[in-house]
């Protein structure tokens, strides 16, 4: 197995480009499990821990622009106030030497249906931007995930950012696990609510991550947003049912088809209660 290290982004995407089989890794957190369980075994691995350009955030116009290379742990210490939601994702992720090494970059790459960040890159509307020796791209978040740990990137294509919008109103995220971390989610949410728009996405509870468009229409259509009233329980309830209706998870060893289903009813309904009273307070409440 090859090992190549470059230490810029144009020659990791030289080097990409002349070995579209090479295997990016950045923190290993998922790609070294593969191999410790030879699950694969590519002919290269290409590190791009000493590429600098995918290690930095940066906020432009109401934007925030996220390295690839950035880790969850600086997510949560730095971007807690501008992008809630994933830093409230990142603290789930694994442990904390977990979070010192893994990235968003990674989550994406490797397209799992249960990746934590993945509703919240939706729900916000995220987009991707991806390089190659031929030029960059953008993509939606929604269009980046094709498959079961499939994804829209080229052969000789990295992830190098993730572009989301700069404190976009109350959101939240929330998952079900045998416990709050360490653990791979039964079936995880995200909600945002700005502007009079709503975004909502579920997580392991379908082939791919997914939004779930029936709910957030009805959402922003009958959400009182002039008002600071309390929300009626009707109305969280259809919102907790349209967002169940959206998934088409299966039964594994970690839970029920009929289980992630009722689970992503409740979550819908906590979320939405605590990014309402975020909104009408202007108090933030955590999952």
């Amino acid at each position: 197995m090859d090992f190549l290290r470059p230490t810029t982004l144009a020659e990791a995407l030289a080097v990409k480009a002349e070995r579209p089989d090479a295997v990016p890794i950045a923190g290993g957190t998922d790609v070294m499990v593969e191999l410790n369980f030879d699950h694969r075994r590519p002919d290269a691995l290409l590190d791009l821990t000493s590429v600098p350009e995918l290690a930095e955030w940066s906020t432009s116009d109401g934007t925030v622009r996220l390295g690839a290379g950035v880790p969850y742990s600086r997510v949560i210490t730095e971007l807690g106030e501008s992008v809630p939601a994933l830093a409230m994702a990142s603290r789930t992720v694994g442990s904390p030497q977990i979070r010192n090494r893994g990235t968003v970059g990674g989550n994406l790459g490797a397209a799992s249906p249960a990746g934590d960040t993945h509703p919240v890159l939706l729900a916000l509307d995220a987009r991707v931007e991806v390089a190659s020796v031929r030029g960059s791209r953008i993509l939606r978040a929604e269009d980046f995930y094709v498959g079961v740990k499939r994804h829209a990137l080229a052969p000789d294509e990295l992830i190098t950012a993730v572009h989301l919008p700069d404190n976009a109103g109350p959101q939240q995220f929330a998952k079900v696990g045998t416990r709050n971390a360490m653990v791979i989610a039964v079936c995880s949410f995200a909600l945002s609510l700005r502007d009079g728009r709503v975004g909502a996405a579920v997580g392991s509870a379908a082939p791919t991550p997914r939004r779930a468009p029936a709910a957030e229409e009805f959402l922003a259509a009958e959400l009182p947003w002039g008002s600071t009233d309390a929300l009626p329980d009707s109305l969280k309830r259809r919102f907790g049912d349209l967002v169940a209706e959206a998934a088409s998870p299966i039964d594994d060893v970690r839970g029920s088809a009929a289980y992630r289903k009722h689970a992503l009813g409740v979550l819908a309904r906590r979320t939405l209660t605590w990014a309402w009273d975020e909104h009408r307070t202007g108090e933030r409440a955590c999952a």
